[in-house]
């Protein structure tokens, strides 16, 4: 039976704990800032985002790795026999997939995987395939499994700088006024593959939250009980504590509640005070 590694591009946004912990591999997504090339989370944080933008008013954005770059990451496993199930962001949000499928043609073994969403969202299906590696199943029988459990992953997202939604170009000058005038936090689903805003909360930082978890949480009997992620942006730990409780209230079942620092891809998009719950269903 072949050896299978399990590896996944860094806008999984599982931590280095998690990543020890599962045996899981990454390869950093590009982060542009003032056209110097680096390497999410290696050469540059979100924390360094954020300092860029308040420092200079200019956004960083955000890239794909090309094929010559998957193929340099899976080498060293590849050369040691492994086969590997690589997960990539949505083909719907960037070009990883494809450029990932391109070298795989070229190297053979390696199973691309397109999530269809982003973050931890990513990082339920990571974990699962490794739940599949620990059952002894080939690499391209957990590609295939995951893939089918893709749509069935719940991720979602509330923000609360509107700022930098706005600046990227993912809404519009009134709305971000609006938005700040009216102190409306907007939600962002990943449905079929995109972000879309399917709700605005009104009020202070901690009700919108609260009632974000209690939408996401509440009356919802298909949720896995295995594990649950709390992903952010940076964000006061007193909300952090309020959606663990609102866990424990609404899904008192859970077995595991891991909470994250979302990487650069969701940083340099929605900004700080960002945090999603994500899940997957039965």
């Amino acid at each position: 039976m072949s050896k299978v590694k399990i590896m996944s591009d860094s806008t999984c946004d599982l931590s280095a704990e998690l990543l020890a912990q599962f045996d899981v591999a990454v390869l950093p997504h590009p982060i542009v800032r003032d056209g110097e090339l680096l390497q999410d989370n290696v050469t540059i944080t979100p924390d360094d985002i954020y300092r860029h933008y308040e420092q200079t008013g200019r956004l960083c954005t955000t890239s794909a790795p090309n094929a010559y770059d998957y193929e340099m990451c899976w080498k060293p496993w590849l050369d040691e026999g492994y086969e590997i199930v690589h997960f990539t962001i949505s083909s719907e949000m960037s070009t990883a997939y494809n450029q990932a499928m391109l070298a795989a043609e070229e190297t053979g073994h390696v199973y691309p995987v397109d999530s269809r969403t982003l973050s931890t969202g990513i990082g339920l299906l990571v974990l699962e395939a490794c739940d599949l590696r620990e059952q002894g199943l080939s690499a391209e029988k957990i590609a295939a499994k995951v893939r089918e459990d893709a749509d069935k992953c719940q991720a979602s997202f509330l923000v609360d700088v509107i700022e930098y939604l706005w600046k990227g170009g993912r809404c519009s000058s009134v709305a971000a006024i609006g938005a700040n005038i009216l102190k409306l936090k907007p939600r962002i689903d990943v449905l079929n593959g995109n972000m879309l805003s399917t709700k605005k909360y009104r009020g202070r930082t901690a009700k919108c939250f609260a009632a974000y978890a209690d939408d996401m949480l509440k009356g919802k009997d298909n949720i896995r009980q295995n594990r649950i992620f709390i992903t952010h942006s940076g964000i006061d730990p007193d909300i952090i504590e309020l959606m663990k409780e609102k866990i424990h209230e609404w899904q008192p079942d859970i077995e595991n509640i891991y909470v994250t620092r979302a990487g650069g891809t969701i940083s340099c998009h929605c900004g700080p005070g960002t945090l999603g719950i994500l899940y997957m269903y039965e």
